[in-house]
Formats: structure tokens, sequence, C-alpha cells
């Protein structure tokens, strides 16, 4: 590592000013339940339980276990914390259920006086009732709700001046002593690593700077902090790219670090920039929890706003359109987890012509069998059809083995309208038919005939081409792309797949990061699956394995 004596900050500077006058005061802040690093503040919080009280948090991600020593539950759910001695395990109670949680999962609540169920009471004409718990005076004539809403303000303003100091940390601290080092990292490693965390970092200073005007430091109650989050709800996408990436940054990190050379540097970097003791992969994940955590926090300051406030209005839609990024973000982690399925898909298929699917398609909409009828005898063929966005494709089952699929045509859906035609004889093709609907080129004037085995059947293609014109409308208006890189990888990444025979193990390192460290006595088996939650969990799953599970291929 090379020092530079003082700190080069003009890499990073923008019109905002010095990051130290953002959080120049963050430790004499009222901040009293921070949770940096996702460790938390073991000591003070065991001294609240200790002393009688209740200590709740909020979880951020599903926690879905198998193991009976720990506790499962969905994002937003909440935890009552009973023992957080350790730093990386929390022992909680949800209900009649307890048992061991990871501590980076979870968010601590501001409020922790007041039962989760207390939310402000509404009377009939739409005014609050006086004799809640919202009203109760506190302090020189303050509501015991403006507190618990100064507590909120306070929570804001004090984890952005904090999560500030690591984005600073990291880029300063790790990213400026790598490119030093060409001999070490190459510029394509430092991109898989850190992503795009120096354009987060540009990011956030601009938006706590915005939170700074608005917050009111003599009466924090009465901040307006809603049009900040509405002011840069755009931006907040570009964390998209930065979650999309860090499984990757994880497993490239795993490689490093058996190298010992790499530990001691990055070690190194973390005592010369003087930063918190947490591993480089710790502070990596704080992107990924801040984005979780805007809905969390803009959910709990609406709960003590009240209707009247200046701000009421400005944080419900705060709320709605950061749960929109979350949603968004989350939706476009899965569709580039598709894309990966996608390609070994193809891969599968026997005698492939053409372009692949990636170029133009990233979703798979539906699949089934049916009978294709086509001109000039009305021939019929039973094919297996294949609906991504943009495309249907065609194949063909082998004769002997059922499980092997031979590519024959596809359909472009761009030129294609959907005809629904009644059962009785066709006029186009001058046969009967039974749940039969057409695909009409408008350009060409061709006709593609189908029948389903089954009125349902037919319904659910319908159904489908629907759900496809729908998707490719939602990715124009978002702008959802896949790049070629992106593209290429997937390809690649499924040759070398389809060659060896063996399933690549992806998710192993990543869990490895989260669930770094155990004590002797906690829990000693991982997650029994995937926990990277973005959004909400009442997003449904996706229906790529439910659809075409019944091919062999993907079951072998």
């Amino acid at each position: 590592v090379i020092t530079d004596g003082a700190l080069d900050k003009t890499a990073l500077t923008d019109d905002v000013g010095s990051e130290e006058d953002l959080y120049e005061d963050f430790r004499s802040s009222n901040h009293r339940y921070g949770h940096p690093g996702g460790g938390g503040e073991q000591l003070a919080i065991n001294e609240l339980i200790s002393d009688g009280s209740v200590v709740y948090a909020e979880a951020l991600w599903d926690h879905v276990t198998m193991d009976d020593q720990e506790l499962g539950f969905k994002a937003g759910d909440v935890i009552e914390v009973m023992d957080a001695t350790n730093k990386e395990w929390w022992w909680g109670r949800i209900l009649d259920s307890e048992g061991w949680f990871p501590a980076s999962f979870v968010r601590l609540r501001v409020n922790q006086d007041e039962p989760m169920e207390d939310y402000p009471l509404k009377v009939e004409g739409g005014k609050e009732d006086d004799s809640s718990s919202g009203t109760r005076r506190f302090g020189m004539g303050q509501t015991t709700k403006d507190q618990m809403r100064t507590n909120v303000i306070n929570e804001i303003i004090s984890t952005e001046r904090d999560y500030i100091k690591h984005l600073k940390d990291i880029c300063e601290g790790y990213i400026k002593q790598c490119r030093k080092r060409a001999d070490m990292f190459t510029e394509e490693q430092l991109k898989t690593i850190f992503g795009n965390i120096e354009d987060i970092y540009r990011c956030q200073k601009k938006f706590v700077k915005a939170l700074e005007k608005k917050f009111n430091k003599d009466h924090p109650h009465l901040s307006e902090v809603g049009s900040c989050f509405l002011e840069y709800q755009t931006e907040f996408q570009i964390y998209s790219e930065y979650c999309n990436n860090h499984p990757n940054a994880c497993m490239e990190l795993s490689r490093l670090t058996k190298v010992n050379k790499y530990v001691y540097f990055f070690e190194a970097c973390r005592l010369l920039q003087k930063m918190i003791d947490i591993s480089l992969d710790g502070f990596l994940l704080t992107p990924v929890q801040k984005i979780c955590k805007y809905p969390l926090q803009l959910a709990e300051l609406l709960k003590y706003t009240n209707p009247q406030h200046r701000d009421f209005k400005d944080v419900e839609a705060a709320l709605n359109a950061m749960k929109n990024v979350a949603r968004l973000i989350n939706e476009r982690k899965r569709r580039l987890e598709n894309i990966d399925k996608i390609a070994q898909w193809q891969s599968s298929i026997e005698d492939w012509e053409g372009e692949d699917v990636l170029v133009r398609s990233s979703e798979l909409i539906y699949s089934g069998e049916l009978t294709k009828i086509s001109h000039p005898q009305a021939k019929s063929q039973q094919r297996m059809f294949f609906l991504f966005d943009h495309q249907l494709v065609c194949c063909k089952k082998d004769l002997l083995r059922r499980d092997i699929l031979y590519y024959k045509s596809r359909i472009n859906m761009d030129d294609m309208e959907i005809l629904d035609v009644e059962d009785g004889k066709d006029k186009d093709f001058n046969i009967s038919v039974k749940n039969a609907f057409k695909l009409h080129c408008r350009d060409t004037e061709e006709v593609h005939l189908f029948c389903a085995k089954k009125p349902e059947q037919k319904q659910r293609w319908l159904k489908a081409f629907e759900n496809e014109r729908r998707q490719v409308q939602l990715d124009q208006e978002t702008g959802f792309s896949i790049t070629e890189v992106q593209k290429k990888q997937a390809m690649l990444n499924a040759s070398k797949q389809h060659h060896t025979g063996k399933p690549k193990a992806v998710t192993r390192p990543y869990y490895d990061f989260l669930m770094r460290q155990k004590h002797p006595t906690l829990p000693t088996t991982l997650p029994q699956q995937q926990v990277f939650m973005l959004a909400e969990p009442k997003r449904k799953p996706s229906n790529f394995w439910q659809n075409i599970s019944r091919l062999t291929p993907f079951r072998k």
C-alpha cells in the first residue's frame, strides 16, 4: 500500500462541497440504535435488553432455513432481539418461535419504546383520536408522536452521514490504492469488485447535501425530507447495476483472498484509511443494504407524520417511489439471472440455427406443446413452442429420446397479431379445428395456425401472448436492456457448462461472504435457500422453471 501523505480528494469531489461538512457532527448525533456493518452496537443493545427493555428489529430480507436452531422470517417481519452478544448472529423471537438469525439481515427500529401495532388511530371524520398515545405530551410541549418523528429523522440523517463515510473509505481507501498496483489488479478486476460504487458515491453526496438543507436542527420533527427522495428516485436506479454485480464481486474477492498477499493488501488499505474493523466484502455489502432500508425508514417516518404535516404527502409519495425503485432493481436482477438460464436452455437444443435467443430476448413468457398446421396440404405437426419476448421458438422432439429437442424455426412476434379461432371449419386452411388460434403477419399476410389439446391450454396461450406484448412495452418504458458483454458472457458460461456437463456453483461463495463468522455455539449450517432479496417478499417468483420443468434436460 502506497501512502500519499494528504489524501487526494480531487478525483471524486464535485460541487456539493467537502464530505467533512456532511458528517462532522456524526459522532455527536442522537442516533442511538445505529447498526453499521451488520454487527450493530451489541454493547448498547444488550444493555437495553438487560435493563428489561424490548428491542425490535425489522427484516431487510427473507431468512429461509431448515435448521431448527435458526429463526426463519420474511422481509418486513418484526423480530424481538433477545441476545446480541455475537457480532454476526443474534438470538430473537417471533411469536412463539425463537432462534439464531444473521444480524446483517435486519434493521433495528428507531422507536423501541412503542409496539409495532400502535399505528396512529383514526376516528370517524378523519381526525386523529386525541386519546391515542400519539397525542401524549413530551418535554417542552412536544407530543410523543413528534418525538418519534424526530427519532426517525435523526436516524435518516445520521445513517446517511455514516453511509457517506463508508463510501468515501471504499473509494479512497481501497479503489485508489488498488489502481496504484497494476501488478496486482487489472481494470476489469476492479470493475468486477467495486462495480459502479464511485457513481453511487457521487450521487449520495448530492443526496445528503439535499437532506441537510431540509433538516431542521432546532426542531427535527418539522424537517421536510420527502421531496429529497422524490427528486433522486430516478438516480437511485444506478443501484440496479451495483446489486446485479455484487455476487460477481464476492466471487472475485473469494478467489483473490485465497492468496495471502491480497489478504495483507486489503487489510493494509483498511488500516491506512483508519476504517472500522469490517472486511472489504462487508463494506461492499452496504449499498445493497442501503437501498433496502429506504422503504423501511420512510414507512416508519410516515407512521409518525401527521396528515396535516407539510411533509406528509411527499413522504407518502416517497415511500411508494422507493418501493418502486427497490422493485425495479429486484426485477432487473431477476431478468439478468434469467439470461443465464436462457443461454443454458439454448445450448441444450440440437441443430440451432441463426442468431442467439439473447440477441433479442431476455425472458421466457410461456412454453408448451401445440399442433402446428401448415399450408398447402394443411399438414399437421406436433411441436414444442417457447414464447420469449419478441419471438416464438419452435422445436421438435427426438423420436426415440423425447428429452432431446431439435431447433426447427422461429416467428418474430413484433410483426404478428393474435387471432382467436372458433371451433369448426376454418376457411383459410379448409379443415375442421378445435381449440385453435392464428398468428397473422401484418406485413407479409402470412398466417400460422395452431391447435391446443384442451380449451384451457388455448386460453393460457392467448394470455401468454398478451403478457409478451405487455412485457415488451414495459421494457421500452423502463429502458431495460442487456449489454452485449452480459449476453456474450452468458453464452460463454453456458457453452463451458454444456461441455463439462457439471453445474456451476455460483451461490456458495456469495453465501460464505454473507455468513462469514460463526460462534462455536451458533448454527454451523448456511441458509438453505438464497436470501438476497431487494424488494418486498410478496414478489411472485419467476415462472421460468415452472414453465419448462417438464423437460428432462433441466432435471438432470
